[in-house]
């Protein structure tokens, strides 16, 4: 048996998520000084950079890139980030993942940055497949897709090339 894959998400359409989000972001976060940027590894830390890059062309936002290492087989393994909690304690936050699929690394990334006081919380993702088991949910996302449990979501992010496929 062959797996097939169909493209959901070509170069384009996917540069044009990342700018309609990065706006997104910067009409929630216009009061602000700066923002944290949390990207959880990998291809969310890659999605996040985008993000980031574009942030930082609309806007005049201090951005601060965090990168977040969720264990995605044991989600309850205690979560890492790039940054010490000093650094994002009383800022806004961005946590971004490529694909949210039953929430667990979104609401255990999440609750990491719980445990110190905020002042904003949002998340975003690329592709919202819609088949949480967690309460939580995408403040930004770029799409969303209804799949079977069966099927798999695959993002991709290139130098020149960017593609979100359906296997």
């Amino acid at each position: 048996m062959t797996i097939t894959e169909h493209k959901i998400l070509s170069h384009e359409e996917i540069e044009h998520k990342i700018r309609r989000i990065a706006y997104q972001i910067y009409e929630t976060f216009v009061d602000e000084e700066e923002i944290v940027i949390a990207g959880i590894v990998a291809t969310g830390l890659t999605f996040a950079e985008k993000i980031s890059t574009v942030l930082r062309e609309i806007s005049d936002l201090n951005i601060i890139l965090c990168e977040v290492t969720v264990d995605k087989v044991t989600p309850t393994n205690p979560v890492k980030t790039s940054l010490p909690e000093s650094a994002y304690e009383n800022k806004a936050i961005v946590l971004i993942d490529d694909v949210l699929n039953s929430g667990a690394t979104l609401i255990y990334g999440v609750k990491h940055f719980l445990n110190v006081p905020v002042k904003k919380l949002k998340t975003a993702v690329l592709v919202d497949r819609n088949h949480k088991r967690y309460p939580i949910k995408a403040d930004f996302k770029g799409i969303s897709l209804s799949t079977s449990l069966q099927e798999h979501v695959s993002v991709e992010f290139g130098e020149d090339e960017n593609t979100a496929f359906l296997l």
